[in-house]
């Protein structure tokens, strides 16, 4: 439900963007800027840079005990929001507590799922990060007759979802990997825990490198794609905001279909390599249609279902994977809030600028700059695929570092 909300909220704002600027009549440059320090850019990125090392410092619920309390407060301010400062301040506290909670869930999970069926445990985050937007978009075509006052609804009912699950969240146990690693009487691992011990290591370092190049390049487009999209429909010719967001409905019900039949079914079975390809490959080939298309609807349509098929077994399902196998329990959290942050500072600088680079140059240079991003992250995915498919996080660990660094007990074991 985390990620449901979390996602949720990011097309609360995609929705909306126009009615807002109308509303308080800004200009692009004002508009971009929401975007850019909302739960879509930095203001995740601040809160991922906040919530992962303390994640790994003192529990992953004690990120889900507060972290839903601020997202409250800020989908509130954003639903009754009478000025865009005040607007401006509901999307940056949403921002934060979506940085925050991202690690901790996606860690979280990881860390409890058995390891024949990561990838599907993993996968039941990506599912609802997915059916966030589709029920976003499905409720923006409903509630469109209202105007502005059903972009507000929209917020309360992220408000309203986010308050029944932080109750639900209260009666979750800690993580019983970071409960043994933080019993034991041994040291974790030279270097120190969280930051400091995350970059103390070599095979940390590579790590993140490898991960940087996967998301953080997916993720930039992605974050256009998911903010701007129905900006996208419009310079393409699709005037109608119910068509447009109708349209990202589709995008979004082929990523919750490709996510459950395709990565949460074969993502333990099969060569993760060729399946991250397949979903890089397809990306690349949603936006060429845009930028090669002649804008007609066959054409949106067939971008909304190939680049929803593609997010789905994409980019992002493997990295919520990978990122949590391939650091120790010590700053496995942590790894997640330098990436995310990351990512989300890309996604921030360009998101800025995309309206106006949107409107000046259109769609043919924006998206030929999305594929230039994706074919970055299909290299990288592809050629350096880690192998840890079907391997417990405890033999993970003794591969790469040469020792399981998350102990139980006092006991530690060394390849």
């Amino acid at each position: 439900m985390s990620n449901y909300i979390e996602a949720g909220s990011i097309i609360a704002i995609a929705v909306s963007l126009t009615a807002w600027q109308e509303r308080f009549g800004v200009d692009d440059f004002a508009v971009g800027l929401l975007a850019a320090l909302s739960a879509n850019a930095f203001g995740a990125a601040v809160g991922a840079a906040i919530g992962g090392p303390l994640c790994d410092r003192l529990g992953r619920k004690f990120i889900y005990t507060y972290d839903l309390l601020l997202y409250m407060v800020g989908v509130l301010l954003a639903a009754f929001a009478v000025s865009y400062g005040m607007l401006l301040i509901g999307f940056v506290l949403t921002g934060i507590a979506v940085g925050a909670g991202v690690p901790a869930s996606w860690t979280y999970i990881a860390e409890e799922a058995p390891a024949h069926a990561r990838a599907r445990h993993v996968g039941t985050a990506q599912l609802a990060w997915s059916l966030g937007p589709l029920i976003g978009f499905a409720l923006a075509v409903l509630v469109a007759p209202l105007g502005l006052p059903g972009n507000r609804l929209i917020f309360l009912h992220l408000f309203v979802v986010a308050a029944i699950t932080w109750w639900v969240r209260q009666g979750l146990p800690e993580s019983a990997i970071w409960k043994d690693d933080r019993a034991s009487e041994v040291p974790a691992v030279a270097g120190g825990r969280g930051l400091r011990g995350l970059f103390s290591r070599r095979a940390n370092l590579t790590a993140l490198l490898f991960l940087f190049g996967v998301y953080a390049f997916w993720n930039t487009v992605a974050g256009q794609a998911g903010i701007f999209m129905p900006r996208v429909y419009e310079a393409a010719g699709m005037e109608s905001a119910t068509e447009q967001n109708l349209l990202q409905v589709l995008v979004w019900g082929c990523t919750v279909a490709a996510t459950l039949f395709g990565f949460m079914r074969y993502g333990d079975r099969v060569d993760r390599r060729w399946l991250y390809a397949l979903g890089a490959v397809m990306g690349i080939v949603a936006w060429a249609l845009l930028v090669f298309g002649d804008g007609s609807l066959s054409v949106l349509l067939g971008y909304a279902v190939v680049w929803g098929l593609a997010a789905g077994i994409g980019a992002q399902a493997f990295y919520s994977v990978w990122t949590s196998e391939l650091f120790a329990t010590p700053y496995r959290a942590s790894a997640q809030g330098v990436l995310f942050f990351a990512a989300r500072c890309a996604v921030g600088l360009l998101s800025y600028w995309f309206p106006t680079l949107l409107t000046q140059r259109g769609v043919p240079f924006v998206g030929s700059l999305m594929i230039a991003l994706l074919v970055v992250a299909a290299v990288v995915g592809t050629v350096w695929t880690p192998r840890t498919r079907g391997k417990t996080l405890q033999q993970i660990e003794a591969e790469r570092y040469g020792e399981v660094i998350d102990v139980v007990g006092t006991e530690r074991v060394r390849s």
